[in-house]
């Protein structure tokens, strides 16, 4: 429920609608909120032990908590250890059937007035008997002792709004079903529900992915009604298969689509054109044949290439729809008919099982091992009929009957369990014995089926909850894959439904779902549960929202297994609906090279219409020799025949669109995506994964990145939390280097190289001893070295009391309130039954717990009255009263403990643990705390947050019985109440948590991946900028961007929110804020209005942003900012001005209309990567998708372009072979361009002479082979060869990578001078040879002529082909023996073919050509002139620029062929966490001065360094910080700060100031800010 309105807000539809349908902070957090007012209890673990069998042991003394509750679990028996295993979620045994389980079955009171909540007349269903083959199984029933013994655990909603309010509530529900529902077969819309829809249709333009109108029912062994029936009597509704495709083809449809595909392209048209004009023999063309050969090779080789691409999506997509599940078999599902299937589908799967069946043939007769299964197969079928021929034995006990169970429930009276209203349970039918949860596939799953998903199992499709194994239906999923976050959520199963157990359960049910439409808003859901009343036969309801959904994509953890019914299948799950539809990407490039053929067309038509005219005019003329040598005109006009003429001049000039390019562009990006497959530096040992490309057309993109997307969890991080330090009393404990801390060393001018390999060996040894210690305290039998990552011999020895008793006693409580203060459940390791393995909600609580047991605080299990904990060999059991769970608005949780009175007559005591964020923690605590330890451990934590490290605090309370038992009677009444429940609970809890006594803080690293920070270190260094977008917290995602050093101490942090005590001042409405904060970061910080000039000048500047400011904005905020047209080119102004831009608690959704915003308004390259799910989108949306094949699932990877194994590869990805790519590419086309437009221009000036007549110069096989074999194979071998400088240069140089952003490289200028080349040299080549022949003609010395047409082509082709040659190689920075060889060997191509071509008569009047031309001097003589004339002007404007205005890369070549880079080894990477140590790479000034001088965008910038440190005798690292004074409202702040960093109890080196923040925002600890809080 939302709560009601604050007063004195102004209200209009924008931010109503906010109200209504906002994102809050999670929509994975909610939890069931139940609707009756009944207490119910959690028995997680009830179980594991008896009051029976524990013995009483004296606590030891010198602690409160070590009093326990007096008692120590004993050693269990055989038995019991096998009912302890019960508490344990572990993995279900595969085969097991879950009738041989033991469930338990928890009574619940229902309301009477449940019948009048329904709030739509529904059809009347047909209550008739049902005919039942078999009677009911036999159950267990467990018996359940008073709650009053119980620890009362609730699980409270977590879905928050900004004021705290729960999102979800029964008033919502209804008020949503009275105005939107309606029948869902009726044809007419209400107008209401589109008054009232969703704000998401317009914010976030679903289309397809927003139908929530569209309204469905489900059935369940019910018959449906007789409207929703056609006249076979099959269900009219229409709901799709869960069978999903990510490919862009099928079988069936390969063929069509991709020629379609490919003959979008105007240049495979207009040759198809050609080539059918080419069969008429008006136009002259000697083999129409031959010319179609280049056009066929083209389409065969791209589809050969797309088939093959798109076959691996194909396998994953098979891998997915084959995954197993359990369906539940046995009883018809109405609302889907398996006979209803099309023709179409009919004739696919004929086909499918056609080709498999062919495919199976083949393989059994052609090859060994399948002979040998086809021989086995025919022995099967032989023992098979063998053994139907044998009658059995008939047994009279089996024979036609069925005896009841005395034992059974449903066969005798009905229990309280029956008799309870909300059950859809009925005992009155029943069991059918035949139905069974069977093993199946995804895609055999569909709407209404019945799904049992087991422990670590993906959800197969989006399924209501029905029960679980949970006492109280409630299941663990993770729900990374759709929002990023990596803590386990609880979602509920229905009330109606949870006391469902197995198959013969189910089967004795009722009912029907209403529910909404699919849409694509993972955060809501709104439907009705409805069935009829066993005694009263009235109708009963119980709405359903997000909390009671299991959404595809999700996982089950923790939690033995869990069975719902599927609402949603296939393209219609929540998650198919955020990824959206395969697109087809096409490379910048050749976008661009659409205009170049465009312009080339342009100059083809210009030509050939001049040769269509003068052609006319020369047939209109009289007295020319045409009159005496040809009988009549073949159009029979002049105007005839200039149109015939003008066609045949396009057939003679169409290499000018060369159709060669295009393959030879294909060869080239294939080539390009084996060379990335085949790199092994991009190979990932531990996965066993190479970088795949999925995508072979776009890796030219990838050199022209501006901007890259990224993800967080999975990401950039391992999602693995490590505790790493923690304050106690005052004394920091743990030693740890992280990234954010070498980040910031680095920037101070450390070698952090050095520095952090001398702290790990340093580290590694202070852990030996340690665990030395550890184990002279106790034999631990949890204790697992390999896994312990808090490293503090100091802690070891002040727990066994070398600083004093004191001490001891604050670090004994310490780590047993991290040991009892939690939600973690453990279960037996697999491999070694004595340890426990954790299974937390959230790592940090594992984290916390895991370190905990490492100390020698290990929690053992759960009872039904508390916790067993085992400290240092002793195993106490500790009465845990209540939990008080964590959610995101809270930001905390507590336990509350029973504490046994010393003596029998006193009372006994309650103790309340809270731990959460430091600054709710700090605004807790009691007066009464020592000013100087909470100021101490202020400055530990602020600290440990300049390490990049997340903290908290622990706290605690103590209580007497009195006020404890006051409490927990306004508790319970909250947790009954029928309205603002969680809202009334979250006021209880506030009242307890506070007067709160400090323990310590804790300090736990998010492991970053390998390579991370150097990664995005570089990436910047290359002009790309790095935007971060989330789904997780903004506190988490602030800890990761300093860790990253994608922020850093000295960068001021934008913050971007609609609501909040501090931001109210700058509207009456969220969209107000946020567009009030946008226009003032934009004025006060950078000078801006946001307007579209700035917008137009914004686009033309691609460097990266000047100031030092960081941008960070949640999901509701964000919302609002792309809402309106105006606030979203605000925003985006405001964002290209930042460094950094962190989006937080953002959807799917979301995350792609970020990526679309930025890709399509500023015209930039855009690369998004990811891991999970709700990244598909995102990669979809940006220019280039890469998938991490890491821990998240299949979906990312299936999605991307291409795929790697962790995040660091996309540098090299990017720079090496990105960049390769492009400058590969941008080299490739012009110069293919280039050459056609040479030999194209040589037969035109040779139509001056003829009158454009249409006769060829060349010899027809000429025409053919100059783009197939003599010129072809140096421009392809250009494209995927060449290179500037080597990959190690490309990475240690990542400012080369700058001239792909501005697109220096390839552009429609350098298009045109390649052309005026062409056309210069065009001249030379034709005009050279006609001037030898314009007098008198070539006589060779036996007095043959050798003015002939096709002889004198041969002196202009000679020229043309090896100038064109020699000027590839000219432009081809690498001269490898490979390319040269290849380029020699294609110039000598030409007088091969001509001197064999002409040895044959075939050749006709080409007959002995070569013999008589290569035997003139004056032909060798005019060849060396025409290629010195062709090259020498280019040659000498290359070498003059080069000289006098280098490039970056003409520098940076001179350093390596100098040896300035030789001392880097073989295959170095820079963001290679193994990497060994190399110097500098610019030796001296005198380069970096070079650099700077260069005429390139590139603009190397030095950072100066200061001096930062000043040598201290007192310095436990011999350095200390020279700092400048902070301002704070407490001096004693800064005594205690100065005495501290005296006393090395503060670390000097970096005891710098955090970031500043314009507004208040989590995250970001700082000392003087947790103290004003507590003040």
């Amino acid at each position: 429920m939302t709560g009601p309105k604050k007063k004195g807000k102004e209200s209009d539809g924008y931010s109503t609608g906010l109200r209504d349908d906002s994102s809050p902070d999670s929509p994975f957090n909610d939890r069931f909120i139940f609707e009756e007012g009944q207490q119910f209890a959690s028995d997680l673990g009830e179980n594991v032990g008896d009051e029976s069998h524990v013995s009483k042991l004296k606590g030891r003394q010198g602690s409160i908590l070590k009093n326990g509750t007096g008692r120590v679990a004993a050693s269990p028996s055989k038995a019991e250890k096998k009912k302890n295993q019960r508490i344990s979620f572990g993995e279900a045994t595969k085969g097991s059937d879950l009738k041989d389980e033991e469930f338990e079955e928890i009574s619940f009171e229902a309301s009477a007035a449940d019948d009048q909540r329904s709030y739509v007349n529904t059809p009347i269903i047909d209550q008739g008997m049902f005919a039942v083959d078999e009677e009911e199984e036999k159950t267990m029933a467990v018996t359940h002792e008073g709650e009053s013994n119980k620890v009362k655990r609730m699980r409270w909603g977590t879905k928050r709004d900004q004021k705290g309010k729960p999102a979800f509530g029964r008033a919502k529900t209804l008020r949503w079903a009275k105005k939107n529902f309606h029948n869902p077969f009726a044809d007419e819309t209400n107008p209401i529900a589109e008054e009232n829809s969703s704000d998401d249709d317009k914010d976030e333009s679903y289309d397809r992915m927003h139908r929530q109108h569209e309204n469905r029912t489900i059935y369940y062994n019910l018959p449906l009604p007789d409207d929703a029936l056609d006249e076979d009597g099959n269900s009219l509704a229409f709901y799709p298969r869960n069978k999903i495709r990510t490919t862009k083809y099928t079988p069936l449809t390969f063929f069509p689509k991709n020629i379609m595909f490919q003959f979008r392209n105007v240049a495979n048209v207009y040759f198809l054109v050609l080539i059918v004009l080419g069969f008429f023999q008006i136009f002259g063309v000697p083999n129409p044949g031959l010319a179609m050969v280049p056009l066929i090779v083209i389409v065969v080789i791209t589809a050969i290439k797309d088939a093959v691409e798109d076959s691996r999506r194909t396998i994953l997509d098979m891998e997915v729809n084959n995954t197993p599940t359990h369906i539940l078999k046995g009883i018809e599902n109405v609302n889907v008919s398996n006979d209803k299937v099309s023709l179409w589908r009919k004739f696919k799967k004929a086909n499918t099982k056609l080709l498999f069946k062919f495919i199976a043939f083949c393989n059994e007769v052609f090859t060994k091992d399948g002979k040998k299964h086809r021989a086995q197969r025919k022995r099967q079928e032989l023992h098979h009929k063998m053994k139907q021929n044998q009658t059995p034995r008939n047994s009279l006990d089996s024979v036609g009957s069925y005896r009841n169970s005395m034992d059974s429930q449903f066969g005798a009276e009905p229990t309280e369990i029956d008799k309870d209203d909300l059950c859809v349970l009925d005992p009155s039918l029943p069991a059918l014995t035949d139905c069974k949860f069977g093993k199946d596939y995804w895609k055999s799953v569909s709407v209404g089926d019945i799904v049992r998903i087991h422990n670590n199992d993906e959800i197969p499709a989006d399924v209501i909850l029905l029960s679980s194994s949970d006492s109280d239906g409630a299941c663990y999923v993770e729900t990374k894959n759709l929002d990023g976050e990596t803590n386990l959520k609880v979602r509920q199963s229905l009330k109606a439904s949870h006391m469902i157990r197995n198959s013969r359960d189910i089967t004795r049910t009722k009912f029907r779902i209403e529910s909404e439409g699919p849409h694509a808003n993972l955060y809501t859901y709104q439907g009705n549960l409805r069935w009829v009343d066993r005694e009263t036969g009235d109708e009963k309801n119980e709405p359903i929202n997000i909390n009671n959904l299991l959404l595809r994509g999700c996982t089950l953890r923790n939690t033995k297994w869990a069975m719902g019914i599927v609402l949603f299948t296939g393209p219609d799950t929540k998650i198919m609906l955020n990824a959206g539809a395969t697109p087809t990407k096409v490379s910048r490039i050749s976008r661009d090279l659409n205009l170049s053929v465009f312009l080339n067309f342009a100059l083809l038509f210009i030509l050939c219409f001049a040769a269509g005219v003068v052609n006319g005019v020369y047939y209109d003329t009289d007295g020319t020799s045409r009159n005496y040598f040809e009988f009549g005109t073949i159009a029979g006009s002049a105007a005839a025949n200039g149109v015939v003429s003008y066609w045949v001049a396009v057939i003679l000039y169409q290499s000018v669109v060369p159709i060669s390019l295009y393959i030879s562009i294909e060869i080239i990006k294939t080539a390009q995506a084996l060379f990335i497959y085949g790199d092994v530096s991009l190979y990932n040992e531990r996965l066993d994964y190479p970088c795949t490309p999925k995508s072979w057309t776009i890796s030219d993109d990838m050199g022209q990145i501006e901007y890259i997307f990224s993800d967080k969890t999975g990401t950039l991080t391992q999602n693995v939390m490590e505790f790493k330090k923690c304050t106690i009393n005052g004394v920091s404990y743990g030693r740890a280097y992280t990234e954010a801390l070498a980040g910031l060393r680095k920037r101070q001018g450390i070698d952090v190289e050095e520095e952090g390999t001398r702290e790990r060996k340093e580290i590694s040894q202070d852990k030996e001893i340690m665990l030395s210690d550890l184990k002279q305290i106790n034999d631990n039998p949890q204790l697992r070295p390999e896994l312990v990552t808090f490293v503090s011999k100091e802690f070891v020895q002040d727990t066994n009391g070398s600083s004093g008793s004191d001490q001891k006693k604050h670090n004994e409580n310490f780590m047993l309130a991290l040991a009892l203060c939690h939600t973690v459940l453990v279960e037996e390791n697999k491999n070694d039954p004595e340890i426990m393995d954790l299974k937390a909600q959230s790592p940090d609580e594992a984290a916390l717990v895991g370190t905990a047991r490492d100390m020698g605080f290990s929690f053992i299990g759960r009872t039904k009255n508390g916790v067993i904990i085992d400290i240092q060999g002793v195993k106490k059991e500790y009465r845990l009263l209540n939990v008080l769970e964590f959610n995101s608005t809270r930001k905390r949780m507590s336990c509350i403990l029973k504490i046994p009175s010393e003596h029998p007559n006193e009372e006994p005591k309650a103790l309340l643990i809270c731990k959460g964020a430091d600054s709710i923690i700090y605004s807790r605590l009691s007066k009464d705390n020592d000013e100087k330890l909470l100021e101490k451990t202020a400055l530990h934590l602020e600290q440990y947050a300049t390490e990049g490290l997340r903290t908290l605090c622990i706290a605690q309370k103590e209580l007497t019985w009195k006020e404890y038992q006051e409490w927990n009677e306004k508790h319970e009444v909250a947790a009954a109440a029928l309205v603002d429940r969680e809202d009334e609970l979250e006021k209880v809890a506030d009242v307890i948590e506070r007067g709160l006594t400090l323990l310590g803080g804790t300090a736990i690293e998010d492991r970053l991946q390998d390579g991370v920070p150097d990664s995005i270190a570089t990436l910047a260094e290359a002009g790309i900028k790095l935007w971060v977008l989330t789904g997780d917290k903004v506190e988490t995602a602030i800890n990761i961007g300093f860790s990253c050093n994608l922020l850093n101490n000295e960068m001021e942090l934008l913050v971007i929110k609609a609501s909040g005590n501090d931001v109210e001042m700058y509207g009456s409405s969220p969209a107000q804020i946020v567009k009030n904060l946008i226009l003032k970061y934009l004025k006060e910080k950078f000078q801006m209005t946001g307007s579209y000039e700035e917008l137009e000048e914004a686009k033309k500047v691609h460097e990266p942003p000047k100031g030092n400011f960081g941008l960070i904005i949640d999901g509701d905020a964000l919302k609002l900012a792309l809402r309106n047209e105006d606030v979203e080119r605000e925003f985006l102004l405001l964002c290209k001005r930042c460094k950094a831009v962190l989006c937080c608690r953002v959807s799917p959704a979301q995350k792609a209309a970020v990526v679309k915003l930025v890709k399509n308004t500023l015209d930039v390259m855009t690369l998004a990567i990811g891991d999970g799910s709700n990244d598909v989108a995102m990669i979809q949306s940006a220019d280039i998708g890469v998938g991490i094949a890491g821990e998240e699932g299949r979906q990312a990877v299936m999605s991307s372009d291409y795929a790697i194994g962790q995040f660091r590869y996309l540098t090299r990805l990017v720079l090496v072979h990105g960049r390769w790519s492009y400058k590969r590419m941008a080299e490739m086309i012009p110069l293919f361009f280039y050459k056609n437009v040479i030999f194209t221009l040589s037969l035109f000036w040779y139509g001056v002479y003829n009158n454009y007549d249409g006769s060829y110069l060349f010899e027809f096989t000429y025409l053919t082979l100059f783009n197939l074999a003599f010129t072809s194979l140096p421009v392809i071998f250009l494209g995927i060869l060449d290179q500037d400088v080597n990959d190690i240069v490309s990475m240690v140089v990542p400012q080369l990578y700058r001239v792909g952003i501005l697109r220096a490289e390839w552009n429609q200028t350098k298009f045109w001078l390649y052309m005026l080349d062409a056309l210069y040299q065009s001249t030379i080549c034709f005009f050279f040879p006609y001037l030898c022949f314009y007098k008198t003609g070539i006589v060779s010395q036996n007095g043959l002529g050798l003015d002939h047409r096709f002889w004198v082509g041969i002196f202009v082709a000679t020229i043309a082909v090896v100038s064109c040659n020699t000027y590839v190689l000219l432009h081809q920075y690498r001269w490898d023996w490979f390319s040269t060889l290849f380029i020699a060997l294609s110039s000598l191509c030409i007088f091969a073919w001509t001197g064999i071509w002409s040895s044959f008569t075939s050749s006709g009047e080409f007959y002995k050509s070569a013999a008589h031309v290569y035997g003139q001097p004056v032909f060798w003589a005019i060849m060396f002139a025409g290629i010195l004339f062709c090259l020498l002007p280019r040659f000498a404007i290359d070498t003059f620029l080069r000289t006098y205005k280098p490039k970056d890369i003409d520098i940076i070549r001179e350093c390596w062929k100098r040896g300035d880079f030789d001392h880097y080894p073989e295959a170095y990477d820079p963001t290679d966490p193994d990497r060994p140590k190399v110097k500098n790479p610019f030796t001296n000034r005198n380069d970096l001065e070079l650099a700077q001088t260069s005429t390139d965008s590139v603009q190397t910038e030095e950072i100066p360094m200061d001096e930062f440190y000043n040598s201290v005798a007192a310095s436990p690292r011999g350095c200390t910080h020279s700092r400048r004074p902070t301002a704070s409202g407490r001096p004693s702040l800064e005594v205690t700060r100065a005495e501290m960093r005296s006393s090395n109890q503060l670390d000097n080196r970096y005891s710098v100031e955090r970031a500043r923040m314009s507004l208040e925002l989590p995250g970001v600890t700082r000392a003087t800010t947790l103290l004003s809080s507590h003040d």
